[in-house]
C-alpha cells in the first residue's frame, strides 16, 4: 500500500529551485561520480578470480551462513545459502565472486577468524591478495567512500550518503517522491530553510538507522531518509487540516481526504512493521521511520521560531483565487441587479479585502458611494479612486473623477488643498489648461498659500511657453500680490 499527500499543484511561475537543484545534484552524482563503480567492481571480480580467492572463501562463506542460521536463528539466510550453493554447483564464478566480495559482514568475519579458518600459508596469501583488491577497487567504490557505514560513522557521511543511489530504479523512485513532496515543503518554508531542514532530516534519519544497525559494515545510500523527513514535515505543516492523499493498492488507486497528522502514525507503523516482519529486502525501514519523526519533530519544535511556515503558503493558488473571485463578484453584481445596495456594498468590501489588487472593486464601491453624495463615504471613495488612477498612471481618469466630485459632493464635503494640487499637476502634464485653471481656483479658495504660490508660478510659466501673454501676466500679478 502506498499513500502520498497530493494537496498542491506546482506553480511553475515560481519554480521550486532548491528541489530541482537537489534532484539535479543526485542525477549528476549518479551519472558522473558513481559511474565508475561498475568498472571498479568488474575489475575487482576479475582480479579476485585470477587470484583464486573463491576457492578459499567459498567454503568459509557456506560455513558462515550455516552458523548464522544455526546459532543466531537467522532463518532468512536459508534462501541465501541455497542460492549460493546453486551458484557453486553451476560454476557461476562471476556471480559467486560478486557475492563474496560485496558481503561486507562476511569480510569482517574473515578478518576476525582467518587464523582459525585457514592454514598460516593460506591466511598469509589471503591477507595479501585481499588487501590488494580492497585498496585498489573495493574501498574506492562510492558507497564505501561516501555512504553511511554504521560501524564507521562520521559527520560528513551523514550528508553525503543522501546523494548516492544504488541503481536506476532506486534513484528514479527517490526523485519522483522528492519532487512530489519537495515543491510543497519548499513553498511552505522558503528555499534556504527548506534545504537545511532537508539535510538535517537526512542526517537524523542516518543516526536512527545507525542506532538500529550498530557495528554493521553495510553502507547506507539514498535520499529516502531525507524524503521521509519531507513527508513528516508535510503533514506537520498542515496539522489537523484535512488534505488530499493519493493511495495505491495493487492495481487500484484513488484519492481520499483526511487530517494530515492522522497519516503520520500509519506511515510510522508501516515502516516499523516492515522492519520486523518484511524480511531481508535491503530497504532501510528504520531510516525511513527516523526521517518521518525528524521532519515532524523539526516543524513542531521550531515551527513558531526558525522553521515557521510562510503566511502566503496557505493562500489558495491563483486559479482557485480566480474562481473564488468570480463567484463572489457574481453574487455582488446580483445584489446590484436587485438594487439591494447595502448588501452589494458589504459584498464588494469583503471582496476588496481579499483582492486589493482588483481596481474594478473600488470602482463599484465608488459608484455605490456616489448614490449618497452627502455622506463622507463619497469623499473617501473619491480620494481612493483618484489616488488609484494616479498610481496606475491614468491622469485623464483622475481628472474626470475630480470634476464629477465637484459637481456632486464638493458642496457637502470639500476636497483638501492637496487633492486640488494633484489634479492641477495632472492637468499641466496633460496640457489641459482649462482644467488646470479650475483646479487653481479651488486651490486658491482652500487657504493653502504655499501650494497656491507654486501653482501660480507654474501656470504663469506654462502660459509664457505658449506665448499667451495676458494669461501669463495675470498669474504673475497674482504671484506678486501674494
Amino acid at each position: 500500500m502506498l499513500i502520498i499527500p497530493a494537496e498542491n499543484a506546482v506553480n511553475w511561475k515560481r519554480p521550486p529551485w532548491v528541489t530541482l537543484g537537489l534532484m539535479l545534484t543526485c542525477v549528476l552524482v549518479f551519472l558522473f561520480y558513481q559511474a565508475g563503480d561498475s568498472r571498479k567492481l568488474e575489475e575487482a571480480v576479475d582480479t579476485y578470480v585470477d587470484f583464486g580467492l573463491p576457492l578459499l572463501e567459498a567454503p568459509a562463506y557456506e560455513d558462515y551462513l550455516q552458523r548464522k542460521i544455526r546459532f543466531e536463528g537467522d532463518d532468512e539466510l536459508v534462501f541465501e545459502l541455497q542460492r549460493f550453493q546453486k551458484l557453486r554447483e553451476d560454476g557461476e564464478d562471476f556471480w559467486l565472486a560478486g557475492n563474496l566480495l560485496m558481503d561486507r559482514e562476511f569480510y569482517q568475519y574473515l578478518l576476525l577468524n582467518s587464523d582459525v579458518i585457514w592454514t598460516p600459508a593460506d591466511r598469509a596469501r589471503w591477507l595479501e591478495q585481499r588487501a590488494i583488491i580492497e585498496e585498489t577497487y573495493i574501498q574506492r567504490l562510492s558507497a564505501l567512500q561516501l555512504g553511511l557505514i554504521p560501524a564507521q560513522l562520521s559527520l560528513y557521511t551523514l550528508v553525503t550518503y543522501q546523494f548516492l543511489h544504488g541503481g536506476w530504479g532506486h534513484i528514479i523512485g527517490n526523485l519522483v517522491f522528492l519532487f512530489l513532496l519537495g515543491f510543497t515543503v519548499e513553498k511552505a518554508l522558503g528555499p534556504g530553510r527548506f534545504l537545511l531542514a532537508y539535510l538535517v532530516c537526512g542526517a537524523l534519519s542516518g543516526v536512527v538507522f545507525t542506532a538500529f544497525s550498530l557495528g554493521s559494515h553495510i553502507p547506507l545510500v539514498g535520499a529516502s531518509g531525507s524524503i521521509s523527513g519531507l513527508m513528516g514535515m508535510y503533514v506537520a505543516i498542515y496539522g489537523l487540516q484535512k488534505i488530499r492523499f493519493f493511495y495505491f493498492i495493487g492495481v487500484y488507486f484513488n484519492y481520499f481526504r483526511a487530517p494530515a497528522l492522522a497519516i503520520l502514525p500509519v506511515w510510522l507503523g508501516k515502516e516499523i512493521y516492515d522492519y520486523w516482519f518484511a524480511g531481508a529486502t535491503g530497504v532501510a525501514y528504520m531510516a525511513h521511520a527516523g526521517g518521518l519523526l525528524a521532519g515532524a519533530g523539526l516543524v513542531w519544535l521550531l515551527g513558531k521560531s526558525w522553521l515557521q511556515v510562510r503566511e502566503e503558503f496557505f493562500e489558495p493558488e491563483e486559479a482557485e483565487r480566480d474562481d473564488r473571485f468570480t463567484t463572489g463578484y457574481a453574487q455582488a453584481m446580483a445584489s446590484l441587479g436587485r438594487m439591494d445596495f447595502d448588501v452589494a456594498r458589504r459584498q464588494f468590501e469583503a471582496l476588496r479585502e481579499r483582492y486589493p489588487d482588483r481596481p474594478i472593486l473600488l470602482q463599484h464601491l465608488y459608484n455605490l458611494a456616489k448614490l449618497r453624495p452627502d455622506l463622507p463615504e463619497y469623499l473617501s471613495r473619491t480620494r481612493e479612486l483618484m489616488n488609484d488612477a494616479l498610481r496606475r498612471r491614468q491622469p485623464d481618469q483622475m481628472i474626470a473623477i475630480w470634476q464629477e466630485y465637484l459637481s456632486k459632493g464638493e458642496s457637502c464635503h470639500p476636497l483638501e488643498a492637496e487633492d486640488h494640487n494633484r489634479v492641477l499637476f495632472a492637468c499641466l502634464r496633460q496640457h489641459d489648461l482649462k482644467a488646470a485653471e479650475k483646479a487653481f481656483e479651488r486651490l486658491r479658495n482652500a487657504d493653502a498659500p504655499l501650494l497656491t504660490a507654486e501653482a501660480c508660478r507654474l501656470l504663469a510659466e506654462e502660459f509664457e511657453k505658449l506665448e499667451m501673454a495676458p494669461k501669463a501676466r495675470h498669474y504673475r500679478q497674482l504671484l506678486q500680490v501674494r
